[in-house]
C-alpha cells in the first residue's frame, strides 16, 4: 500500500508552472489603466493568495476601490483568453499522476486561482487524472486557503477523511494550509518560493523533482 491513500496538491507552482501568463495578464489589465507593469518576479511574490490580492499588490498604493475592481475583471478577462499561452506541467508531473492512480491513491487539486481558470487548466492539462478540482468559490462558502475549507470539501467530494492524506505544495499559504488541516505536508521547491522562504514558513519536508516527491509517496509501495 503506498505510504499515502490521498494526495491533494496546489496547482499553481507545484503540477503547472503558470507564472509567464499570470505575469503577461497582469501587466495587461493595468496597462489597460494607464498603470506601470511589474517584472515577473514581482508577480511570482504576488501570487498565492487568489487573483483578488493577486491585483491588489499589483495597482499601485492608493488606488481607489472600483478601479481596483476595474484592473481585476479585465485581468480575468485576459487570463480567461490566455491562461494556457505558456503554462504547462513542470517536467516529471504526468507521469507522477499517472502512477498515483495506477497505485490507487485518490487525488485531488484545490487552488486559490478562481475557479474558472482552474477547470479549465486541469482538464485541458491533465484530463481525468483528478477525484476532486477545487478553485476559489468564497461566494459558495468556502474559504480560501490557507482556511482548512477547500481540502476539507476535496475530501468530502471523494468521500474520503484526513486520515492516509498528504498535502504537498509550493508556498507560504500551502505550509498553513496544512496546518489548518492537520495533516502533513510536503514542499515542492521547484514552484514560485525558494527553499529560504519555505523554511521561514515552517516548512519542514522539501522535495527537489517530482520523482523524488513520487518516492515519498509510494515508499511503502516500493
Amino acid at each position: 500500500m503506498p505510504a499515502y491513500q490521498t494526495v491533494v496538491f496546489d496547482l499553481d507552482g507545484t503540477l503547472l508552472n503558470t507564472l509567464e501568463d499570470l505575469h503577461l495578464s497582469t501587466n495587461a489589465a493595468l496597462a489597460a489603466h494607464d498603470m506601470p507593469p511589474h517584472s515577473i518576479d514581482d508577480v511570482r511574490r504576488f501570487v498565492g493568495n487568489g487573483i483578488r490580492l493577486l491585483i491588489h499588490r499589483a495597482v499601485p498604493a492608493g488606488t481607489d476601490a472600483a478601479t481596483e475592481e476595474a484592473v481585476y475583471e479585465d485581468f480575468c478577462a485576459h487570463y480567461a483568453a490566455h491562461c494556457e499561452d505558456h503554462t504547462g506541467p513542470y517536467p516529471g508531473i504526468p507521469e507522477l499522476l499517472a502512477h498515483l492512480r495506477a497505485a490507487g491513491v485518490r487525488l485531488a487539486v484545490v487552488s486559490n486561482k478562481g475557479d474558472f481558470a482552474v477547470q479549465e487548466l486541469i482538464a485541458r492539462q491533465f484530463p481525468g487524472a483528478f477525484d476532486a478540482v477545487l478553485g476559489e468559490n468564497e461566494a459558495a462558502g468556502i474559504r480560501k486557503k490557507p482556511a482548512p475549507d477547500m481540502v476539507e470539501a476535496a475530501l468530502g467530494r471523494m468521500s474520503v477523511t484526513r486520515e492516509g492524506m498528504v498535502y504537498v505544495g509550493d508556498s507560504e499559504v500551502d505550509v498553513q494550509t496544512a496546518d489548518a488541516v492537520g495533516c502533513s505536508c510536503i514542499s515542492c521547491t521547484w514552484g514560485f518560493r525558494g527553499r529560504d522562504e519555505l523554511v521561514r514558513a515552517g516548512a519542514t519536508t522539501f522535495v527537489d523533482t517530482p520523482d523524488e516527491l513520487e518516492r515519498v509517496l509510494l515508499a511503502s509501495a516500493q
